[in-house]
């Protein structure tokens, strides 16, 4: 496992990650029921006749999902994966009960911090996809990154 400091990172870098998680129909529906109780993440015949014609997850148990398959992942930023923000967030597909989720993620921009210079941002775009390599969830954060030690100051 190599861990990463802003120096080693740079636009157009991909990883991967080889964990899979399969969404089991009674963990959609236990996180809807805490944290997103509507009838399309609950009942099958409420979900049937939404938009979702079926079950499907919340988007934030995708997230929720998404964050563990990354952190997994083979991107291993130094200090962990700390967001400062998201510039995009999006659900083009549903998750269905028994889909199987992956991550790839590609560094889009790195820069050092100007007042903090023993940081900086690195902006990822992780894909979330499902067993059939279509994507149901696409994010653009902005993670904190620490400099290697004394990169700060030989910059």
């Amino acid at each position: 496992m190599t861990i990463l400091y802003l120096e080693d990172l740079a636009a157009g870098q991909r990883y991967a990650g080889s964990t899979r998680i399969r969404v089991e129909e009674n963990r959609l529906k236990s996180f809807a029921t805490e944290f997103d109780p509507q009838p399309f993440h609950l009942d099958e015949t409420a979900a049937s006749s939404s938009i979702f014609r079926g079950l499907a997850a919340s988007g934030w148990h995708t997230a929720a999902i998404t964050m563990r398959l990354l952190v997994d992942s083979e991107f291993k930023p130094a200090g962990g994966i700390v967001g400062a923000g998201f510039d995009e967030l999006r659900w083009p597909l549903p998750v269905r009960p028994g889909d199987e989720l992956r991550v790839e993620s590609e560094v889009l921009e790195v820069r050092p911090s100007k007042s903090r210079p023993e940081q900086g941002i690195a902006k990822v775009r992780t894909t979330t996809l499902n067993q059939d390599g279509k994507t149901v969830q696409v994010s653009v954060g902005n993670l904190v990154v620490p400099r290697r030690p004394g990169a700060a100051q030989e910059a």
